[in-house]
């Protein structure tokens, strides 16, 4: 019997690698009933202290070679409530591209952060320099990729772009006011932002507005630069790649619309009898070469009913919400488990049929004297 342990084992376990680290990629599942996008902080108002060290306008960074590095020089936003529960946004960036040039800018705003799904819509973009300014969305796993420029050709030096667009659902109600938690530069910048400015506009006069700035969970206070009695406006300067401004608004209850929010269920919505199955599945392959292994069409009909199961269970998630809103439910796992035992069952049918040895005919068999 010929020996394909060794190349069966190697395989199946790549692929238990592989489904751990997609698992541990996904988010993790939010509590039900709160909102995902509250940092915790709890800060209060009033005027605070900008980041050590920082004092008056900061120069533009250089490289080693003495040419000036890609930055964002300047990063204005005006977030706008208004009394329909829409947050519109316009965000003016003032980027600074190195020699190299680009094409180019990338701008993530979330649509889903945990299970709270919000709206992103109305999309518009410009620019003052006359760079390119097409947008092109992507919808990709949490977040509205908006391209800015691209196509062929390249800008260099400083460019200007404006940004603007519109989030439903973002509003979150509370006993007593309702709530905005919003990055108002997101997090995804791998330059520095030598200058950022957030404006916030209300309705009405908010009852508290706060904004801390850094990584997650920073507790630096922003500077506040002027009150109104309907806008507050922050500023902050030398945040360093993947630093932004989180704001929190607190707005009077029935001051602006707030409908119920929006969740989805959970990328891993599995318990645990179909985790189960998705473990003993990956342990019956490795076991396959040990045991009579059933018939090549045992195997196609587990993978054929394997995926007729995934499908059945992501569809009522993609058809409702796309693509991106699907998640692994116990059905899921369970067609999952049924296809890597099909997959099992032909590989090891494919090995023993390249093992075994070509027949040889009479003639071959026939020596010549």
């Amino acid at each position: 019997m010929p020996d394909v342990r060794g190349r069966v084992r190697g395989p199946a376990i790549a692929a238990g690698v592989l489904l751990l680290t997609l698992v541990l990629m996904l988010p993790a599942r939010a509590a039900a009933g709160s909102s995902p996008d509250t940092d915790g902080t709890g800060g209060t108002g009033g005027t605070a202290e900008p980041a050590p060290g920082v004092s008056g306008a900061v120069p533009p960074p250089e490289t080693a070679t003495g040419g000036l590095a890609e930055s964002i020089a300047t990063y204005d936003v005006v977030l706008a409530a208004g009394t329909d529960g829409i947050l519109r946004v316009r965000e003016t960036i003032t980027y600074d591209f190195d020699e190299a040039g680009g094409h180019g800018i990338v701008r993530p705003v979330p649509f889903r952060r945990g299970d709270r799904v919000y709206e992103v819509r109305g999309i518009r973009t410009s620019s003052s320099t006359g760079a390119p300014s097409r947008a092109e969305t992507t919808r990709l796993l949490n977040d509205v990729q908006i391209s800015v420029g691209g196509g062929r050709r390249e800008v260099r030096g400083r460019q200007a772009y404006v940004i603007e667009y519109e989030v439903a659902g973002v509003f979150t109600p509370r006993e007593e006011h309702d709530e905005l938690v919003w990055d108002a530069l997101g997090r995804s910048w791998n330059v520095p932002i030598r200058n950022a400015a957030v404006r916030v506009e209300a309705p009405v006069p908010p009852r508290r507005v706060t904004c801390h700035a850094g990584v997650p969970g920073a507790t630096t206070r922003c500077m506040r630069d002027r009150d109104g009695p309907y806008a507050v406006e922050f500023i902050q300067r030398a945040l360093a790649p993947h630093e932004g401004m989180r704001i929190r608004v607190e707005l009077p209850k029935r001051a602006i619309s707030v409908p119920a929010p929006r969740y989805l269920p959970p990328r891993w919505a599995g318990d645990w009898p179909g985790t189960a199955m998705l473990a003993l599945s990956l342990g019956m392959v490795v076991l396959l070469p040990r045991r009579p292994v059933p018939r090549r069409r045992a195997g196609t009909a587990l993978a054929a009913a394997g995926a007729l199961l995934v499908v059945a269970d992501a569809g009522d998630d993609v058809a409702a919400h796309g693509p991106w809103a699907f998640s692994l439910g116990d059905r899921c796992l369970a067609g999952l488990a049924l296809m890597i035992a099909g997959a099992g069952v032909l590989c090891v049918h494919r090995l023993r049929t390249d093992r075994v040895p070509r027949r040889t005919t009479a003639r071959d068999g026939v020596r010549r004297g």
